[in-house]
């Protein structure tokens, strides 16, 4: 398989090198957490000439002998040098049965420098704090950028580009493979065994029909809003016994293990977050169509999936924003930064561009305020707001 650099991961990781903190590499199953790590124990082998590096991939059956913390714990005690810098990199951490007590033990030693992945359902964000006692730093690891989708196939027309990755998508194992039915049954497969291996294990699922079931109305439903109780409505009008508490904790579940990104609406004027009626987001949109198909696509939920995942990647909070009952796809804030985003294919037809520029005409604070869309052409600005092909804002900094 052929391999790019990932700087903008490099950067954080090579950011707090030699820092105190337990570096936790999360992110969706197949998005290159592995392959990052590998970078960036090379980057450390090239750049630090006093590096000790204790390495133990989980996926290899070298180290089964390691998956007992105390086993573990004794084999990198035993590979420590006093007078190196010690880097610890352990891959797949979950699978050494109580990795945290021999991590935290590890680290309260405060002479290594210690980096881990694992299954999401095992190392969640949430659960971090709990599983170590010392300062974790997380780095989330996305699937392809657009970007990064053009660099690896070395395109050069990110106008024919787009319509590609809106296809493809960002799981890079799939790019193996040379036919579309070949590309989907692999992405289908990741998504199945991020579902049944990891989270029916984490939580112990007895209903696995009704998950799948949810899963596939979350997919069919991205970017719509949804309601738990509506939901389990439906389900249970379809002869699942269900109700919204046991929907919620599913969809918890999936959120949790990078499976979707949940994103909560936002009162634009009274400047409060609503409390119902989410919208979540596939952590890549070619799960949709490896699962559901390709037949009912939906290119401009395609995009607004794509802007979702990549305004997540350059670190922004988001939200749906509420204003006079109008809805205005993204309110995205970064520290005292903030910008309103609306998302379409096509605003050739005059009435979908009024509906799409109107709700942001609204918004009388000064922040920007951006419409995206496939116009092929310059950025251009009406009466404030600025009109950005998708493409090249997907390719900006």
């Amino acid at each position: 398989m052929r391999l790019i650099k990932r700087d903008f991961y490099l950067n954080k990781l090579k950011d707090v090198m030699g820092t105190p903190d337990i570096k936790v590499i999360t992110g969706v199953r197949r998005s290159g957490k592995s392959k990052l790590m590998e970078s960036f124990i090379t980057y450390v082998r090239d750049n630090d000439v006093d590096a000790n590096i204790i390495h133990i991939n989980f996926n290899l059956n070298a180290y089964e002998h390691l998956t007992e913390y105390h086993a573990l714990n004794d084999y990198i005690e035993n590979a420590y040098i006093p007078e190196k810098n010690n880097y610890i990199f352990i891959d797949e951490v979950q699978m050494c049965s109580g990795f945290e007590r021999a991590i935290n033990s590890l680290h309260a030693y405060e002479k290594y420098d210690i980096y881990i992945t694992g299954s999401n359902a095992f190392l969640l964000s949430s659960d971090l704090a709990t599983l170590f006692t010392g300062r974790t730093f997380e780095i989330e690891v996305f699937p392809f950028s657009f970007a990064e989708f053009m660099r690896y196939f070395e395109l050069t027309d990110q106008y024919s580009a787009l319509n590609r990755y809106i296809r493809e998508g960002g799981m890079s194992g799939s790019y193996l493979y040379k036919t579309p039915g070949a590309k989907y049954s692999y992405i289908s497969n990741v998504f199945n065994t991020l579902i049944v291996r990891d989270i029916q294990r984490k939580y112990r699922i007895r209903n696995m029909p009704l998950m799948e079931r949810l899963c596939d109305f979350l997919i069919d439903n991205i970017s719509n809003q949804l309601s738990t109780r509506s939901a389990a409505a439906s389900f249970s009008s379809e002869h699942d016994k269900t109700n919204d508490r046991t929907i919620s904790a599913y969809i918890k579940y999936l959120c949790n293990a990078f499976a979707f990104y949940k994103v909560r609406r936002y009162d634009i004027q009274g400047k409060r977050y609503l409390a119902s009626n989410d919208k979540y987001y596939l952590s890549d949109h070619s799960f949709k169509y490896a699962k559901l198909g390709t037949k009912n696509a939906d290119y401009g939920r395609m995009l607004e999936n794509i802007v979702a995942i990549e305004l997540l990647r350059r670190g922004y909070e988001l939200y749906a924003g509420v204003l006079y009952k109008k809805e205005i796809d993204f309110v995205a804030i970064k520290r005292d930064e903030k910008v309103y985003i609306q998302v379409s294919n096509s605003i050739d037809d005059p009435d979908t561009f009024k509906r799409e520029v109107d709700p942001l005409l609204r918004i009388r604070d000064a922040y920007p305020k951006i419409l995206l869309t496939r116009t092929q052409q310059e950025a251009y600005q009406y009466e404030g707001v600025q009109i950005i092909d998708v493409a090249d804002w997907l390719l900006r900094d």
